[in-house]
């Protein structure tokens, strides 16, 4: 057994079978990280030169969209070097960064989706209040409060995580998680897990304020088929992404907590990585697709490059 002073390293063993298609892995991986980067980019900076898309929802689209830059810096460069690797190692504070920064990014996802389901509210069922309710003194204090709120979570987990000895330094997923690192310590985690459990309910309440946001939201746009059409224009986008984001945050929950080795370690992969894969490939493109404005604005900005180059 190893005790905490001997621990300088911590072995990733969830890439092990995929060794003998490492350059498969490697390629598709680094595909999504580029289309990842693409996509994201693409939105932030539309919003950003286009002056008309300078409100509250576009604007914490944009916070959105630098978040999941966040996380899945988190996870692919150290991924990618790890597939042409035969040694898949990495630091003590190596790891415990990783668990900071992928932690702190799905706590900030879901106060972002929170934030967004907020400004859809107050803009469908309290649209002459709107512009006084949503200030830029208010969106910039819901920006803080999405990052700092966030930042502060992980580093309360982190920090607890990091006084724990250890008597391994075997983990067995694709990158550094809290839960298994946790699970190699020599002493009671009870502390842990009271944080972790806290941590939950703080998030879930977030998500009965979203459903309770979208219940008030559906009740006034059933009045009129007008109303209906902005929902599913500026409303539906932020459902899916929440309801995308949830599901994946699940599966990474349960494949943690309650994972098996009788399924395919691909597909233990698959879903321990999931919330890093899906959501920031396809949030930009669900809101690029579905908000009019924004497809408008990318085409426009697309033109113009088009009638630079001539």
């Amino acid at each position: 057994m190893q005790n905490s002073s001997s621990v300088t390293v911590f072995t990733l063993h969830g890439i092990n079978d995929t060794a003998s298609h490492k350059y498969i892995f490697f390629a598709f991986t680094l595909l999504a990280y580029v289309l990842i980067w693409l996509f994201n980019l693409t939105l932030i900076i539309t919003i950003i030169i286009e002056k008309t898309l300078h409100e509250p929802m576009y604007i914490f689209l944009c916070n959105l969209c630098v978040n999941g830059l966040y996380g899945t810096a988190g996870l692919y460069p150290k991924l990618l070097s790890d597939f042409l690797s035969d040694s898949h190692v990495i630091s003590y504070s190596g790891c415990f960064l990783q668990i900071y920064v992928i932690y702190s990014y799905v706590m900030s996802e879901f106060t972002i989706l929170t934030v967004m389901a907020y400004d859809r509210y107050v803009a469908i069922c309290k649209p002459l209040q709107y512009h006084c309710i949503m200030t830029s003194l208010t969106i910039s204090r819901f920006l803080l409060i999405s990052w700092i709120l966030p930042l502060c979570e992980s580093t309360i987990a982190v920090l607890l995580s990091i006084r724990l000895p250890l008597c391994g330094s075997d983990i067995n997923k694709l990158y550094c998680e809290n839960w298994s690192v946790i699970k190699l310590s020599c002493v009671d985690t009870t502390i842990n897990s009271i944080c972790s459990y806290f941590l939950v309910l703080l998030h879930v309440s977030e998500a009965f304020l979203i459903v309770y946001s979208y219940i008030h939201i559906v009740r006034a746009c059933a009045k009129s088929s007008e109303e209906m059409s902005k929902f599913m224009q500026t409303c539906l986008p932020n459902l899916i992404s929440l309801i995308g984001f949830t599901i994946s945050i699940v599966f990474d929950v349960m494949y943690s907590r309650y994972g098996s080795r009788n399924f395919p370690q691909a597909l233990l992969n698959f879903l321990a990585v999931e919330f890093l894969v899906i959501p920031p490939l396809l949030n930009p493109l669900i809101y690029g697709l579905k908000l009019s404005q924004i497809r408008r604005r990318i085409m426009r900005v697309f033109s113009r490059k088009e009638h630079v180059l001539r």
